[in-house]
């Protein structure tokens, strides 16, 4: 590693977070509670294998429940799972359902 070297993979964001607040005690709480890599949203292929492959075929959407991804419905394609995805704008928080 090099001198400016951070830890981790080179190909994803840093980890780093602002301090917790101190006048919230829920703070280290709801720190634990954020979705890996902040990702409220994501999508898969419902058939398995990568996520660009066969961009016509039908992908399982998951949402961050505070504790796991759980399943929120299908899309027919990629470029309608993506579009899903990005519905969540950043700094919105998912509704509870």
């Amino acid at each position: 590693m090099g001198k400016h070297s951070r830890p981790g993979p080179s190909n994803q964001p840093s980890r780093a977070v602002p301090r917790a607040d101190t006048d919230n005690p829920l703070a280290p709480y709801d720190k634990r509670r954020r979705p890996p890599m902040d990702i409220h949203r994501r999508h898969r292929p419902a058939h398995g294998g990568a996520s660009h492959l066969r961009p016509d075929e039908p992908r399982v959407l998951e949402e961050w429940n505070g504790f796991t991804y759980q399943p929120a419905g299908t899309a027919s394609s990629l470029a309608a799972a993506q579009r899903w995805v990005n519905e969540l704008q950043v700094g919105d928080t998912p509704t509870a359902r």
